[in-house]
């Protein structure tokens, strides 16, 4: 991978374990509703594809009217809860070294609204490592579609085929492929339930160093 010249990263679950945050506001959104809470493994099943199916699979017999007032619920005790416990995985600050070093620009790309995405990488102060960041809702489509990579490859003036995206589960590694960019993911992160073993993509790191150490 010596030819990549951009790399694109996603939040949850590849930079941060955003799981005890997004946990904490899931069940305190199911208790104000009257339902008892998850255990924090099951919620982090349904992390992945943003607040509307996290929010559906939560509270799976809710109309549409219902599932738009408990997003509505979630989303005020997210605000609350979003960084509060969220960490780097081991590795991350070291690969953002790495590839800056390299001169190699990297983004964000996540499925998480951009309500929440820019409050959490100030508050871990991973802001200033990335050009910029592309939410759920910055673009009509987010991934699996392929429209955030390549929008992403727009910005940094690079085709798909030299942008590496690192993701930790089979949307990335969907969204990648539809965009014609090569993906890496992680074997740790939150995999929606399809082990990433099961996944079409370019290979399996234990770290975000790892990745880093295939390209520079």
């Amino acid at each position: 991978m010596k030819h990549i010249r951009s790399v694109t990263i996603d939040l949850d679950g590849t930079l941060l374990d955003t799981a005890p945050d997004i946990g904490a506001a899931a069940n305190a959104m199911l208790v104000e509703l009257g339902h008892p809470p998850y255990p924090l493994a099951t919620i982090t099943e349904f992390v992945g594809l943003g607040i509307p199916h996290l929010v559906s699979r939560c509270l799976p017999d809710l109309d549409e009217s219902g599932r738009a007032e408990a997003m509505k619920i979630f989303r005020r005790h997210y605000a609350v809860e979003n960084g509060r416990l969220s960490r780097p995985y081991a590795g991350v600050l070291d690969a953002l070294t790495a590839f800056r070093q390299a001169g190699i620009p990297m983004a964000v790309v996540t499925n998480k609204a951009t309500a929440f995405t820019d409050p959490l990488l100030q508050i871990t102060k991973l802001a200033t490592w990335f050009e910029f960041a592309i939410s759920g809702d910055t673009l009509p489509q987010k991934k699996p579609h392929p429209d955030q990579l390549l929008h992403a490859c727009e910005r940094f003036g690079t085709i798909p085929q030299e942008n590496l995206h690192l993701g930790d589960s089979m949307t990335d590694a969907a969204a990648a492929r539809a965009a014609g960019c090569p993906v890496l993911l992680v074997s740790y992160g939150y995999d929606g339930g399809e082990p990433v073993q099961n996944v079409d993509c370019d290979g399996i790191v234990g770290s975000l160093l790892d990745a880093a150490r295939r390209v520079i």
